[in-house]
């Protein structure tokens, strides 16, 4: 069988466009391999730190790990300069607001730029997080809508960010005075139940309750209890005693905000029970509630 004039020609093209562009597919497939040399590395367990260290990252992946001089990079390796700096695991910020970007006044931001949160605000507060090494983060009460998208964003590489975990609105007794978007209140078991599903359903991370003290424990029992049968961890706002106990009362799997910043301790049975129960409480988090947090406590 004779093969055609034009079928030879395209063939011949076909294989010479294969030859020209040949070496940049090769060079692109090597600089999957990446090493990052000279700074000091951090291993963040407690090691001694390496000097004029040397690491091999084969794409997504920590291939080898050691000194300028002891370990070979390989031929074709993009070679990322860390001189002069720290080398460290990212940080994990295990309680953010991305709604929330350099403000003081609540009152006029939840008004004014709710609109914004999910197109400007929280893509930014996004980046800026990344760019202080902070590589995962739990946004802990935002809009369910744009917690989603931002995430998603993110896990699609379509914006910079840490990885997200997000609990979308918290959920209590009565949302404040034009929180509504953000904040979800429950009014008796059903209620509570049926919005911890929504979120669920959303495809939340987990879920952020506050105010449990103005809750019945109806309400606080059912929020734990559906939360888990969605296997989705509970974080609990955790600043006033009340709080604590009813959290403990239903199960809560991790308290925030735990510290009184205007007395020197919390009641004797918190005091006694925190050292065995309280094991996931972050006791400095006083800073972050007057300097972040305000006298809303978010």
């Amino acid at each position: 069988m004779r093969i055609s004039w034009k079928i030879r020609t395209q063939t011949i093209c076909a294989i010479l466009a294969f030859l020209i562009y040949l070496p940049s597919f090769l060079q692109s497939q090597s600089n999957q391999i990446k090493a990052l040399a000279g700074g000091m590395l951090i291993d963040g367990f407690g090691g001694k730190p390496i000097r004029n260290s040397v690491i091999i990252i084969d794409g997504e992946r920590i291939k080898a790990v050691g000194q300028i001089g002891a370990l070979q990079i390989p031929a074709g390796a993009e070679i990322i300069s860390t001189e002069g700096m720290s080398v460290l695991p990212g940080l994990w910020d295990m309680h953010v607001h991305l709604m929330i970007n350099g403000h003081s006044d609540y009152t006029h931001w939840d008004k004014k730029y709710p609109a914004l949160f999910e197109s400007v605000i929280m893509p930014a507060s996004a980046k800026q997080l990344l760019l202080a090494g902070v590589t995962s983060a739990r946004d802990l009460g935002g809009p369910l809508q744009a917690s989603i998208g931002v995430r998603d964003a993110i896990n699609a590489g379509k914006i910079s960010g840490p990885t997200l975990y997000v609990s979308g609105p918290f959920i209590q007794h009565e949302p404040y005075p034009g929180t509504e978007l953000f904040r979800w209140g429950v009014s008796g078991a059903v209620e509570a139940r049926a919005k911890v599903r929504r979120l669920a359903q959303a495809g939340v991370n987990c879920i952020k309750l506050i105010d449990q003290d103005q809750m019945t424990m109806d309400e606080v029992n059912a929020v734990v209890d559906e939360a888990h049968k969605n296997k989705l961890t509970v974080v609990a706002h955790a600043h006033r005693p009340e709080e604590i106990r009813r959290g403990l009362a239903a199960g809560v799997d991790c308290f925030e905000h735990t510290g009184l910043a205007s007395a020197p301790e919390y009641p004797a049975d918190i005091i006694a029970v925190r050292g065995d129960v309280l094991r996931y409480i972050d006791l400095l988090q006083n800073v972050d509630l007057v300097v972040k947090h305000g006298v809303r406590y978010r």
